[in-house]
């Protein structure tokens, strides 16, 4: 079984679990393209266990640099899934197609969430 990204204008709408003989053999009833996704891919990195901690010896499997999720975009010229903008400052990486601060996240241990107002890590108390 695969996953598979049903996207309209570039805006993926749904993600099904599927045989690909039953997307290439489908008659579907709403607007769409069918496009295989891979659950253990992230920034362009195929990882071999759930917790994506330890990369995947066969990095064949890395599909289109995210896994997919309705709301997702798929960039059709770079053949890459990207969640939607999480705040304004924030730009997208194109190589690893994920979103990024304009200030790194603080690496001491703590928890922090983002400050769109200040653009930076608030230390959440």
């Amino acid at each position: 079984m695969a996953h598979f990204a049903r996207v309209l204008n570039g805006i993926v709408q749904e993600v099904i679990v599927a045989e690909q003989s039953y997307i290439d053999n489908l008659v579907y009833d709403k607007p769409g393209k069918f496009i295989k996704t891979s659950y253990n891919t992230v920034g362009g990195v195929h990882y071999s266990d759930d917790s994506r901690t330890t990369p995947s010896t066969d990095q064949s499997k890395a599909l289109r640099k995210n896994f997919a999720g309705p709301g997702y975009h798929y960039d059709k010229e770079n053949d890459a899934f990207y969640g939607p903008q999480p705040h304004n400052s924030w730009t997208l990486n194109t190589t690893t197609f994920i979103w990024e601060p304009p200030v790194a996240y603080p690496d001491d241990g703590n928890y922090y969430h983002w400050n769109e107002e200040t653009t930076s890590w608030d230390l959440v108390s």
